[in-house]
């Protein structure tokens, strides 16, 4: 069973833990996740398209990510969701933690901080190693045309991280 850090509105530990996916946070608490953008040193973009089995957002675009475990560090939680999907070791890669927002969502039970990394590394598509219970493929995207893809309405947390794409 995959538990996950019950942290405060100052994204501090409280000690508590709760079970995966078992929105049960009140107003103040919330979990961890991690979203690592991955750019090739030509301009692109590792983005990743979700399985059509999955119950949220099946078939949408996204960038690699996703919950930090009970005890498991942001930096930890990135390198090991990047590793998981996409195959690719980001520990020796440029780039960073860049910033964090935080989403209120107390009518579902959801509320959660996501840590935005951006990591910078040259790899050629034959390293990549996508987990398939995650993951129906991938693509290298201009910021362009990863923007064409979320005026689709199919990109998770744009909005939330397009700026992303157009730093240097």
């Amino acid at each position: 069973m995959e538990l996950w850090d019950i942290y405060d509105s100052n994204k501090k530990r409280t000690g508590r833990t709760m079970k995966r996916n078992d929105w049960i946070l009140k107003e103040g608490e919330y979990h961890l996740t991690v979203l690592g953008v991955i750019a090739r040193p030509d301009g692109k973009y590792l983005i990743t398209k979700r399985v059509m089995t999955k119950s949220w957002a099946p078939g949408w675009w996204e960038v690699s990510g996703g919950a930090a475990m009970a005890g498991e560090d942001s930096a930890d939680a990135v390198r090991r969701e990047v590793l998981e999907e996409t195959g690719l070791d980001v520990s020796k890669a440029s780039g960073g933690y860049l910033f964090s927002y935080r989403r209120d969502n107390p009518e579902e039970g959801d509320n959660y901080f996501v840590d935005i990394y951006r990591f910078v590394m040259d790899f050629d598509e034959s390293d990549l190693k996508l987990q398939t219970e995650e993951t129906a493929g991938y693509k290298l995207a201009t910021p362009e045309e990863i923007e064409e893809i979320a005026k689709e309405g199919i990109f998770l947390h744009y909005d939330s991280i397009k700026q992303v794409f157009s730093e240097e």
